[in-house]
C-alpha cells in the first residue's frame, strides 16, 4: 500500500521517489527519515528538509502539499548538500559494481550527507552521483572522481568532464549546458542560468543568462551514435543520443553604469 502511494505521489506533483540507505548499514533502528528536496536552478528556490517517522505506514499521512509549492512540508531544513549514489544492483548490476566504490568513498568523506539510493536514470553513466538540492547528476564515477566531484560542487564549482546536467531541465537543455560551458570555459555553478528553448525541426536553440550580465544563445542538434555502444550491464549494445553544439551566439556584456560626479551633481552648467 506505501509503495503504490508513493508511486501515486510521484506522478501527480511531479517528483521522483528514491530509497535511501546508509552505506554499511548505519541508521537509527525502528525510525524512518524521510529527505525532501525541492530541486533549484541558478538564482535560488532549491531547498532540503527531513522528517524523521517510526513507521513507514506514517507516509500516508505526511502531507506533501509544500512539495507540489515548491515551498515546505514542516520538517527540519537541511542547510547543507546531501549526496546520492545510485547502487541499485536490482535494475542494473553496473549500478552496484560502479556505484557501491563511490558511496563508499564519499560516506568516508561526508558521512551525514551521503545516501545509496535507488535508480536514478542512466545506467549506462554508472556510478551515477545526484548532488541535492541543486540537482546535478554527475557519472562516470569512480572513488577518486567522485571526491573531485564532491569538492566542486561544495566550493559552487562544475566537474564538467563527469558532469550529467541539472534534473530541472529537459534532456536538450542539460546539453546545451554543457556544451556552453565547455565552449566558454565556465565552471561557476551559478554561472549559467536557463532561459528558455525552442525547437526547429531537429536544431534546439536554448537560451541562457551568464553571470556576467551577459546572454548566450546554443543551437543544439540532437542525434543518434552511429556506433552501436553497451548501454548497461544488463543490455545488449544500442544507439545513445547525441548532441551537437551547431552555433554558440554571445551578446555584448551590457556597458557598465557611470553615475554622476556625487560632488558636482552634473556637468551641466
Amino acid at each position: 500500500m506505501v509503495a503504490e502511494h508513493l508511486e501515486a505521489v510521484s506522478r501527480s506533483l511531479p517528483a521522483r521517489v528514491l530509497l535511501l540507505r546508509r552505506t554499511g548499514g548505519g541508521g537509527t533502528p525502528g525510525t524512518r527519515r524521510v529527505v525532501m528536496a525541492g530541486v533549484s536552478l541558478p538564482g535560488g528556490g532549491g531547498w532540503l528538509e527531513q522528517l524523521v517517522v517510526d513507521h513507514v505506514e506514517d507516509l500516508l499521512e505526511l502531507d506533501l502539499a509544500g512539495v507540489a509549492a515548491g515551498t515546505s512540508i514542516g520538517g527540519e531544513r537541511l542547510l547543507e548538500p546531501v549526496y546520492l549514489v545510485c547502487t541499485n544492483g536490482k535494475h542494473d548490476a553496473c549500478c552496484a559494481e560502479y556505484g557501491l566504490p563511490v558511496a563508499r568513498a564519499l560516506d568516508e568523506l561526508l558521512p551525514e550527507r551521503t545516501w545509496e539510493c535507488s535508480h536514478v536514470g542512466g545506467d549506462r553513466f554508472a556510478g551515477n552521483l545526484v548532488c541535492l538540492p541543486d540537482g546535478i547528476f554527475y557519472g562516470h564515477l569512480d572513488p577518486d572522481t567522485a571526491v573531485a566531484a564532491v569538492a566542486a560542487h561544495q566550493a559552487g564549482r562544475v566537474l564538467a568532464p563527469n558532469c550529467r546536467g541539472r534534473s530541472a531541465l529537459p534532456f536538450v537543455a542539460q546539453a546545451a549546458e554543457l556544451l556552453t560551458r565547455e565552449t566558454l570555459a565556465i565552471e561557476r555553478l551559478e554561472g549559467v542560468r536557463f532561459l528558455g528553448v525552442h525547437r526547429d525541426g531537429d536544431d534546439h536553440h536554448v537560451r541562457f543568462a551568464l553571470a556576467d550580465g551577459r546572454e548566450a544563445l546554443a543551437t543544439v542538434r540532437r542525434g543518434v551514435d552511429p556506433v552501436p555502444r553497451t548501454m548497461s550491464c544488463n543490455t545488449t549494445p544500442a544507439h545513445p543520443p547525441t548532441h551537437e553544439l551547431l552555433a554558440l551566439e554571445v551578446d555584448a556584456a551590457p556597458a557598465p553604469r557611470v553615475d554622476a560626479d556625487p560632488i558636482r551633481g552634473s556637468d551641466e552648467p
